[in-house]
């Protein structure tokens, strides 16, 4: 699936693009305890979107690395699309 097909409430999603860019790291809390968050773009040749990375996600992925996201679900926060992992898809990163 190319980034321009992704539409919010999407689920099942499986992508490859690049990370163009990696945000800063930052804690929250959340219900299931404290985390923390990195916000990335991550682009392919139709598009880009927010790749939203958690917990040790953060370090396993850097700026610049060509990634596969399986079975991710699109979301909308702040007026803006994001694509998450959650914790029943995997993100690999591609050699």
């Amino acid at each position: 699936m190319k980034i321009s097909e992704l539409k919010t409430g999407d689920g099942k999603v499986i992508v490859e693009g690049v990370v163009a860019e990696k945000g800063e790291v930052r804690d929250i809390n959340t219900k299931y305890g404290q985390t923390q968050v990195c916000e990335t773009v991550l682009e392919d040749d139709s598009g880009v979107i927010t790749l939203v990375l958690w917990g040790d996600q953060i370090k396993d992925v850097q700026e610049g690395d060509r990634v596969r996201v399986e079975n991710g679900y699109v979301k909308e926060w702040n007026n803006s699309m994001q694509l998450n992992v959650g914790k029943f898809g995997t993100i690999k990163v591609l050699k």
